[in-house]
C-alpha cells in the first residue's frame, strides 16, 4: 500500500528492550507483595497489658516455661484493634530476653467483648477487654455516693457482651447499702459487701478463681484498693475522693491483667465517670432487667415500654403500684435507656424487645 513507509525508513528499528531505563532501587529491597506469609511457626500468647503501641504478652501460659514477651502489632493488623485479654499469634523473637521484640500477626476469635462508647449518641465503640467471663462492678456505699443509673449501664454492657455481672459494694462501714441494693433485688445478681477495714477475700476468691474477671467502677469507689487486696503485688495506685466535689481522681491509667493466687485473672481498668452505650444492640437492654422482662412478656407485640405506650403491662403495673417499692425506679431506668439508645433507622430498639 502506497501510504506505508518503506521498511528501511522505520525510525525505531535501532531500539530494543535493552534500551529501557530501569529506575534504581535505593533501598535494594524486594517489591512489596499483597501475599502474606502463613506464619505456621507462630506461638500463642495472651495480651495482659497495652501501653502506647506495645503489647505485653505471656506465652506458654501455666507451663514451667511461661514468660513475658514485649510485642508490637504487624502492619497487616493496623486496622484491627488488639486489647487486653486477646489471644494472639506471635512471630519473631519470642524469647522475652531484654531488648527482644516480637510481632502480633493474628488475633484469635473472641469469646466475649466488653465495650463502651464515649456517650449514647456515639456509635463508635471503645473495646475495653476481650475474653472476660465476669464483670466485677465496684460501687461505694458512700464517698462517693452510689449511682444506680451507672450500675444499670454496667449491667446492660455486661449482658450485651455475654459476661456475668458481679456487684461489690465497698465502704459499707461508712453507710448502710440496703436501700441502694434493694433496687437490684429483681435481678439474678451476685452481691458482695466489703468494709474499708475488712475485705471479704475468701468470698471473692471463691467467685473469681479460675475465671477472667474485669473490674469496672466510678473513680474513687475503691476498685484499685480491692485489686491490691486480691493481688498484693499489683501495687495499683490508690486515690482519694475530693471533699468538695465528691468525685474520685483517676488513678488507674491503663488496663492491666493480674494473675490471682488460686488461678484466674483480675483485669483492672481505669475509673470512669460515664459509660456510653451508643454501640449496644437495643434488643439486649430489657434482658438485663430480669425482673421487668418476665412481666413484659404480657405486653402487646411491638410495645416500646415507654410511658406513652398503650396497654403496656409494665406501665400499667407501675401506675397501680404493683412493681414493688423500687419497681417504678427500675422501670424509669429502663425507659431512659430505651429512649437514649436510638438506632440509625430511628426506632428505639424497644420495638423488638420481646424476650
Amino acid at each position: 500500500m502506497s501510504w506505508l513507509p518503506p521498511d528501511d525508513d522505520e525510525p525505531y528499528d535501532e531500539y530494543d528492550e535493552s534500551a529501557v531505563r530501569q529506575r534504581p532501587n535505593p533501598k535494594a529491597n524486594r517489591p512489596r507483595s499483597k501475599q502474606r506469609p502463613a506464619h505456621d511457626d507462630a506461638v500463642i500468647g495472651r495480651v495482659i497489658t497495652v501501653d502506647r503501641g506495645r503489647y505485653l504478652c505471656i506465652v506458654d501460659e501455666d507451663a514451667a516455661t511461661e514468660h513475658e514477651v514485649i510485642t508490637t502489632r504487624a502492619r497487616e493488623l493496623r486496622s484491627t484493634p488488639v486489647v487486653t485479654g486477646d489471644r494472639v499469634d506471635l512471630v519473631g523473637d519470642t524469647s522475652g530476653d531484654e531488648g527482644s521484640l516480637a510481632r502480633i500477626v493474628r488475633v484469635h476469635e473472641r469469646r466475649t467483648l466488653l465495650r463502651r462508647s464515649a456517650d449514647d449518641t456515639d456509635a463508635v465503640e471503645r473495646i475495653i477487654v476481650a475474653n472476660a467471663d465476669q464483670l466485677l462492678i465496684v460501687v461505694a456505699a458512700a464517698n462517693p455516693e452510689p449511682r444506680p443509673r451507672l450500675v444499670d449501664r454496667y449491667l446492660v454492657a455486661a449482658f450485651d457482651a455475654g459476661v456475668e455481672p458481679l456487684l461489690v459494694i465497698t465502704k459499707t462501714d461508712l453507710a448502710d447499702p440496703t436501700a441502694f441494693l434493694a433496687q437490684f433485688r429483681g435481678l439474678d445478681l451476685r452481691i458482695v459487701t466489703s468494709r474499708s477495714d475488712d475485705v471479704p477475700l475468701d468470698e471473692l476468691f471463691a467467685l473469681l478463681n479460675g475465671r477472667t474477671t474485669v473490674a469496672v467502677g466510678h473513680s474513687g469507689v475503691g476498685k484499685s484498693t480491692l485489686v491490691n487486696a486480691l493481688v498484693p503485688s499489683a501495687d495499683r495506685a490508690v486515690g482519694v475522693v475530693n471533699v468538695v466535689t465528691g468525685r474520685g481522681r483517676h488513678t488507674s491509667s491503663s488496663t492491666v491483667s493480674l494473675r490471682l493466687a488460686g488461678g484466674g485473672w483480675i483485669i483492672d481498668t481505669p475509673g470512669v465517670r460515664s459509660f456510653g452505650l451508643g454501640h449496644v444492640d437495643p434488643d439486649n437492654i430489657l434482658r438485663s432487667f430480669g425482673d421487668l422482662a418476665a412481666i413484659a412478656e404480657r405486653c402487646p407485640r411491638g410495645c416500646t415500654h415507654l410511658p406513652d405506650s398503650p396497654d403496656c403491662e409494665l406501665v400499667d403495673r407501675a401506675r397501680a403500684g404493683e412493681l414493688g417499692e423500687f419497681g417504678a425506679e427500675r422501670l424509669d431506668s429502663l425507659q431512659r435507656l430505651l429512649t437514649t439508645l436510638v438506632t440509625p433507622s430511628g426506632r428505639t430498639g424497644a420495638d423488638s424487645l420481646k424476650p
